[in-house]
Order: C-alpha cells, then structure tokens, then sequence
C-alpha cells in the first residue's frame, strides 16, 4: 500500500526538556486510511433501548504476532458489536463477524485482547445496555475466539448487578460509558476491570483463556468512597497486576494506582501526584525493560476545561512513580486541547500517545495528536496530527457514548494500528483504520 512519510519533530512548535539530536530523524510513514464501516448519521433522542440510533462507532484494535490488526466496532442500528481481521497491508482477511449479544439491548465500545502465547485466542469485552432494575443500564459481556476473532462463543454476562456496571461518574449527572479494561496474558490467564455508575471498581479473572471467570472482588469506590472512574490494566515485569483510575465527585480528583502481586489481591494504591486539575483516562503500558508507563490527561481546573497529557514512569514496578512531565506542552493550530489518551510501547522503548484533539473545549474533538518518544519516555517530540484521523466531510470524532475507548496498538516491532470514527448527524457515520511504522 502506498505510505507517506510524517517528519514528526516540526520546529515551529518547539518543545519543552528538547531531546538528543537522532530524535531530530524520527519519521512516521502512514499507509492511507482503509475504511471499515460506513453507515447513517442519525442519533435521536435518547429512549433507552429503544432509542433510532443508525449509526457505526466505538471502534477498537489489537495487533497479532504477525502483524494482522484485529479490530471491531459497533453498528448501532444492529445493537451489534462486529470484529474483522485486517492483513498489514489492510486488506480484509474474512467478513466482519457478528459478535452475540442481546438482540435488543445497544452494545457499546468494545475492548479487544489478544493472548501473546496463544495465536487463536482472542476476547472481547463490551457494555451491553441491559436495564437489571437499577437507576442505570449496563451488564459487562465477555465473548471468547479460539481462531483470532474469526468466531466467537456465546458470549458470558461478568457483572450480573444492577449497578450500572461500565459507566465512569464524573459527577451525578455526567459520566461516560466505556469505563472498563481488558487484558491477556500468557498460561491462558485474563482480566476484567469495570467501574458502575454509583462507583465501586470490580475485577474478574480468568485463569482458562476466558472460558469461565472467578466472582468479581471490589478494589475501589463504595459506600463511603468517591466514585472510581476508568480502570486500565496492565503486567508487571515481576508479574504483578497493575490497575490504574481516577475518581469522580472530586473537581481536583488525581490517579491512583494499586498492585496485586498475585494477580488478584491489591495492596493500598499509590496517588500519582497530587494536583489541582482533574486528572481522567489513565493508561498502564510497560516496555521491555519493565518500566511502567503512565498517562493521563489534566484538566485546567474543573473536569471539561482544557486538557493537557501528562506522562510519568514507575521503575519499581508500580510501587513509586517519577514526577510527570507535560508531553503536549504545545498543540499546532488550530487544537487547544488534548486528551484521553491512549499509549503503546515497543521493543526497542520507543513510547507512543495517541490523543484525542480538540479546537474548541465546548465541542467534541476532531482528528487525533500522537507524540513519539525514542528514548523510553525521557523526551517527547512534539504532538503531531494523525494523518487522515479527521474526517474530510466534517463530522466529529465518534465513540459519542464515552471517550475512554483506547485506540492504539503497538506492535513489538514499531507498527501502529490507530482506529477512529466520525459522526455527523444527519450526514454520515464511519469507521476507519490508520497503520503506521516509525523509521529512525
């Protein structure tokens, strides 16, 4: 496929703690853009399940050992959740799958993870919004792959409460859908973490590829708690599960993170740093050297002011972690804002965070920044805009329920698969697929 070359450090823009002279050579080169789902831009009025909604979203990517993208989105006239394998060059390799749920309850931005040491097994997780007699819809629904997301199993309910499980509080009238996790790891083992409207942070653990999971256990939030908000999780390198959230009810709420060295049970977590912003969508990564990779975004002041991406390492495996450092200190016109980040690290430590871009804080972000790092998070080059991540035909970028969905993956190697989707009502809707490689 045809690739274009992004000379990633652009002097006009300058940048804060200015790395080693071969970052001045870091070059992404783009293939263009493959469109995954086209669909109708009509959003009404919301009536819970039965609510027109016509339009695709909420898309999410993973990337094979072979460098196959696996990747899904939702069809919301379909209340389904579809997975499709891409091949690197983007070519489609099957049909996009229908992926079981509740036929009459919307399905919402789906995670996807794939095990390392198991090239078929695959599993998605997503938020199906099943009313269970409580104030708010939401059941968290796992489905299985044992052929890399060419098929799936009937799909098991993890959550079976009626707490409204996958919705991030912010504050009692505003939250975001899409507030959970997922992870693979070797010997078949997976995790789930969820946050429900009211607030407590659940955990479920498979140690069988997915197939069955232990009963969820509570890490956070509660009664007496601030409200936990958008977990992430990630491995160690000494095995210990990390899990990483911010709170609502808190205009000045910070990130936390907690270990469990077996995997299961969580010591006390650890405040990040201490601020005055909001603090929202943290993201865990840890590279080959076993340095824990944090971002987030910050707020200046209340949630939904304008927003910075900040980064900061743990080289003790999570127990402690460096001061942060600002990585878009400078957004190139026309964006002002940059947020709810996703991260990805690769073999040789090079650090990637895709943001979502924003030219007006009172408006939905368009298009998506990603900074580069070559030297394992000590330097950043500045934020560049994602070739083709806006949509020509004007609509704004999708994931309208929630914009906790990560999407990023990094493959070992240095290829980036970035997923997005757009909106315009009345208009259209569409999902999409960037691939990338850096050259140094």
């Amino acid at each position: 496929m045809h690739r274009r070359a992004l000379l990633l450090l652009l002097p006009s823009l300058g940048i804060a703690r200015a790395s080693p002279s071969r970052q001045d050579e870091a070059r992404l080169e783009w293939s263009e853009p493959v469109e995954l789902a086209r669909g109708q831009g009509v959003r009404g009025p919301w009536q819970q399940n039965d609510s027109r909604y016509d339009f695709v979203d909420d898309p999410a990517v993973a990337l094979a050992a072979d460098g196959t993208a696996v990747v899904a989105w939702v069809d919301q006239a379909r209340k389904a959740v579809l997975v499709q394998r891409r091949r690197a060059d983007g070519r489609a390799e099957s049909d996009p799958v229908l992926v079981a749920g509740q036929p009459e309850a919307f399905s919402w931005l789906p995670r996807l993870a794939l095990a390392p040491d198991a090239p078929g097994s695959a599993c998605v997780l997503w938020q199906e919004i099943v009313f269970s007699g409580g104030s708010h819809g939401g059941e968290m629904l796992l489905a299985r792959s044992e052929d890399g997301g060419r098929s799936f199993a009937a799909p098991i309910d993890l959550s079976s409460s009626r707490g409204g499980d996958g919705k991030g509080r912010v504050t009692p009238d505003i939250w975001h859908n899409g507030s959970y996790d997922l992870l693979a790891a070797t010997q078949g083992r997976v995790w789930a973490a969820w946050t429900e409207y009211d607030g407590p942070l659940w955990l479920a653990r498979s140690q069988d590829g997915g197939r069955s999971f232990d009963r969820p256990q509570r890490v956070a939030g509660g009664r007496g708690e601030p409200p936990a908000r958008a977990p992430s999780l990630a491995l160690a390198d000494d095995g210990a599960l990390l899990l990483a959230w911010t709170q609502g009810d808190d205009p000045a709420a910070d990130v936390h993170v907690a270990r469990a060295p077996d995997g299961a049970r969580f010591g006390a977590p650890v405040r990040v740093k201490r601020s005055e912003g909001y603090s929202d969508a943290p993201r865990l990564a840890v590279d080959g050297a076993g340095v824990v990779h944090l971002a987030w975004g910050e707020s200046e002041g209340a949630p939904f002011r304008r927003q910075r991406i900040l980064h900061a390492r743990s080289r003790d495996g999570g127990l402690s972690f460096e001061a942060p450092r600002a990585i878009t200190p400078t957004l190139l016109r026309p964006f002002v804002s940059a947020g709810y980040p996703s991260l990805g690290v690769d073999a040789r430590g090079r650090v990637y965070v895709l943001a979502e871009l924003q030219d007006d804080v009172r408006q939905r972000p368009r298009g998506l920044g990603l900074a580069v790092s070559l030297d394992g998070g000590e330097h950043f080059l500045p934020t560049a805009l994602v070739p083709h991540s806006r949509d020509p035909q004007g609509g704004f970028n999708g994931s309208s329920q929630g914009l906790l969905i990560p999407k990023l993956a990094v493959h070992a190697d240095g290829e980036l698969a970035i997923v997005n989707s757009a909106l315009r009502e009345g208009s259209h809707s569409r999902v999409w697929l960037l691939r990338g490689r850096m050259r140094a």
